[in-house]
């Protein structure tokens, strides 16, 4: 069982402990928004070479990994705090001590991606407590920008492969569940979707799910 924002406890073979809700993590500004917050559905306007330029991006970013390693999560994009840029981050090994397996990306763009498909669970920190079966390409072919704006290319199988396409989706207003395979996944979370909506306590709550399995 693998998890995409959110990592599974001791079934994981990486050993990490259940998502937690962290609040208000030290050191950050930002806090983890949760359906059906509407910032997971907005627009995401690209980083400017100003945003880049002047650090802003690079210090989101790291707030974003601070948020993401207290939520025991492997990836976070930037409208799961509500901040509307196309800005994502990552580590597979949810691991803060595998520092060098972190991974950002700005204005990421898909170029390519395989035929061959596969299915497999995914979860969200921004769906707390919830799972479902996703189908997604099983590689893809990637571009865009490193923190200092460097144009970066590269191709991605297996996990990193989903980690990537699970944090992408949210840059274009697509959440996990909007990818469900059947219509008896969707049914299953319905109850989980109905609690989270009474739970949200904001304005403007977007609750309409898409159909794109």
């Amino acid at each position: 069982m693998e998890g995409i924002c959110r990592l599974f406890s001791s079934n994981n073979p990486l050993g990490v402990d259940e998502e937690v809700d962290p609040g208000a993590v030290p050191g950050t500004d930002y806090r983890i928004v949760k359906y059906p917050h509407p910032s997971l559905r907005l627009n995401n306007e690209e980083c400017t070479p100003e945003q880049i330029s002047s650090g802003t991006i690079s210090l989101i970013s790291k707030q974003m990994f601070k948020i993401m390693y207290a939520a025991n999560g492997v990836g976070l994009a930037a409208p799961q705090i509500g901040v509307n840029l196309r800005l994502m981050v990552y580590n597979p090994s949810g691991d803060p001590k595998k520092w060098m397996e972190e991974t950002v990306w700005v204005n990421p763009k898909v170029v390519s991606s395989s035929d061959s498909l596969s299915v497999e669970e995914e979860g969200c920190l921004s769906f707390p407590d919830m799972q479902g079966l996703v189908e997604r390409p099983k590689w893809i072919k990637v571009e865009g920008l490193n923190l200092k704006g460097k144009v970066l290319k590269k191709k991605f199988t297996g996990f990193e492969a989903r980690v990537f396409q699970h944090e992408y989706d949210h840059l274009d207003g697509v959440v996990y569940v909007d990818r469900l395979t059947t219509d008896e996944e969707r049914e299953r979370v319905k109850g989980r979707l109905d609690e989270l909506v009474e739970e949200f306590d904001g304005e403007g709550a977007v609750t309409e799910l898409k159909q794109l399995s």
